[in-house]
């Protein structure tokens, strides 16, 4: 659920609601830690939907800082077909894809929605289940 490069640190899912924090966690790597857990990686699903309480700043290099225009962003799993390259990441309006490591530290996040991961059952048929019930036996 977490990048590999957070596989070292204590992890838990995220939580509708709760506010998270651009953190750097050993060995370099960026992540989000919840406010009163600054030592444990708070892991997201990809769909899930990030507000920032200003705008998101990323590292464009080891000097330089980007803010673009936006507040809001979905967590996305990119290049998973190469293992040893940083996966998560953030989508912002705009289609622009930053990775979560690359997140300028201390930044303020709340979960406004996490994805769904599993559907709900149906309560109504469907329209071929409602014709076959009304069909009688012997038409069958």
């Amino acid at each position: 659920m977490c990048d590999y490069s957070l596989h070292a640190v204590a992890s838990r899912p995220a939580k509708v609601g709760e506010m998270l924090i651009t953190t750097s966690f050993s060995g370099g790597t960026r992540g989000f830690a919840a406010e009163g857990e600054p030592n444990v990686a708070v892991c997201l699903l990809p769909g899930t939907e990030l507000a920032f309480d200003q705008d998101v700043k990323h590292n464009q290099s080891w000097i330089w800082t980007k803010a673009p225009n936006f507040r809001v962003a979905r967590f996305r799993k990119i290049d998973q077909h190469n293992a040893y390259r940083h996966h998560d990441a953030l989508e912002l309006p705009d289609g622009n894809v930053v990775l979560v490591t690359h997140l300028s530290s201390g930044q303020r996040a709340t979960v406004l929605q996490l994805p769904v991961t599993r559907q709900p059952e149906r309560a109504t048929p469907t329209a071929e289940e409602h014709s076959n019930r009304n069909t009688p036996a012997s038409a069958i």
